[in-house]
């Protein structure tokens, strides 16, 4: 008897735990001598919901980064645990990341940490296997350090896509949290060195840019039409052009926002960044050495760009031109980190 799908219902940040899980599984079945996720392509077909919304509204070189994020985020594992074979693995936000089934040595400790929706929805459709631990809690909760044990064989963490959606500030207080809890531990995670919408589409070819606005404006609409009425009527008021749309529906805004000059379009673009479960960067980094002047127990092990060292020889001509636009601007890095 075939299995009931599982329907996915989030909001805000959590949303978007599907688009990472597809690129995965795209890639997988696309190009998979360049990345395979064997538990990313069984996942989707569980999951109800319609992923060709993706391929009609994503670029096809989009999913790219994040298989280049998993990638760079194994390797480091990989190294870490052949250093600490009985290590301790946070995965900080973890969503339906199944990067554990990719890395596992067969004794290493894994943690997944992320919302209680999400754990509920994980549990669903990944039950914990041996040596893997849920821990359903928001990442400001220290608590959540307690729950993981073995620390004494060194402790690991990624957080991948996770940072963006928040303040410095509350950036800030998690790294101080985890040098406070996890004394000695090493972390792994992406960021973006762009947050205003001009200068980043900017950073890809005239041929390209239009897709990614297509892409983004797609994202816009699904977040908008997904928000609660009163974080709609929040945005709206708050908002810094002349002219309001008439109403809170996506139809008031797409008319509105095609009425706006250049100008107030990218200040609306800095102003929907609100609703988190889209587009740019909230907190954004370009030197690394940035973060250790917020403790002195913070030290930087590496900093290089997301593309690095990424294999090239599948992909297609789109997707290298990509990859060489995005290494030229430098558009996202990976960083590693002791606390």
């Amino acid at each position: 008897m075939q299995q009931d799908k599982v329907k996915i219902k989030l909001s805000g940040v959590s949303q978007t735990l599907l688009l990472p899980l597809w690129s995965r599984a795209k890639i997988s079945r696309e190009r998979n001598s360049l990345f395979y996720d064997a538990k990313a392509v069984e996942l989707i077909e569980k999951i109800d919901y319609d992923f060709s919304v993706y391929d009609e509204a994503i670029p096809s070189y989009l999913p790219l980064l994040f298989v280049a994020r998993a990638k760079q985020f194994d390797d480091k594992i990989r190294a870490y645990i052949r250093a600490h074979p009985r290590a301790s693995v946070v995965n900080i936000g973890a969503g339906l990341d199944t990067t554990f089934y990719r890395v596992d040595n067969g004794i290493i400790h894994w943690y997944d940490l992320d919302l209680p929706a999400v754990i509920y929805i994980r549990k669903q459709l990944l039950p914990e296997p041996d040596r893997v631990t849920y821990i359903a809690k928001s990442l400001f909760d220290s608590s959540w350090c307690k729950d993981v044990k073995h620390t004494e064989n060194g402790v690991f963490m990624i957080a991948g896509g996770l940072l963006r959606y928040f303040e410095e500030a509350q950036v800030r207080q998690l790294f101080l949290l985890l040098a406070d809890n996890l004394p000695g531990g090493e972390i792994v995670f992406d960021v973006d060195v762009e947050s205003d919408i001009g200068p980043w589409i900017d950073r890809f070819p005239p041929e390209q840019q239009g897709a990614v606005r297509a892409a983004l404006m797609k994202a816009m609409k699904e977040s908008w039409e997904t928000a609660p009425k009163d974080e709609r009527d929040k945005l709206i008021a708050t908002l810094t052009a002349s002219v309001k749309p008439k109403g809170n529906e996506w139809t008031d805004i797409a008319a509105w926002w095609h009425q706006l000059s250049d100008k107030e379009m990218e200040e609306a673009w800095h102003d929907f960044r609100i609703l988190s479960n889209w587009g740019l960067a909230r907190w954004v980094l370009e030197d690394a050495n940035e973060i250790t002047e917020w403790d002195h127990r913070i030290t930087v092990i590496d900093q290089f760009p997301l593309f690095k060292n990424i294999p090239r020889d599948s992909l297609s001509k789109e997707m290298r031109q990509f990859i060489d636009d995005s290494g030229r601007s430098n558009l996202l890095n990976i960083i590693h980190l002791r606390v």
